[in-house]
């Protein structure tokens, strides 16, 4: 019965020196083998473009608001011609190269 006595006491003390120290004003949580990291989006930098032109050099078929699925031609849903790409964020910057208020700025056809 000795024997187990002193095994669970190395036992007990090797898990207490195996617990880092933290001060009391750090707030630190432990999670079994699991860590965390956070990846910065590859979101485009928002630049305001002076005209299409310089815009279409970066974006062939312009900037479209998120969920724009048509180029709006008269009131009528169009195909487009050349697919415009979609940034909510980029599209406000350049709200004002959207002659047609469509929702794509610097569209092509």
């Amino acid at each position: 019965m000795k024997k187990s006595g002193v095994f669970s006491a190395i036992l007990l003390s090797a898990a207490l020196v195996a617990v880092p120290f933290a001060p009391a004003t750090a707030a630190v949580t432990h999670t079994a083998a699991v860590v965390h990291t956070t990846v910065a989006s590859k979101a485009p930098k928002v630049v305001t473009y002076k005209n299409c032109t310089a815009l279409q050099k970066k974006y062939k078929g312009g900037v479209a608001k998120a969920g724009v699925k048509y180029n709006k031609v008269s009131g009528k849903n169009k195909a487009f011609k050349v697919k415009p790409y979609s940034s909510t964020a980029l599209y406000n910057a350049n709200k004002k190269l959207d002659r047609d208020k469509d929702g794509i700025a610097c569209e092509k056809g």
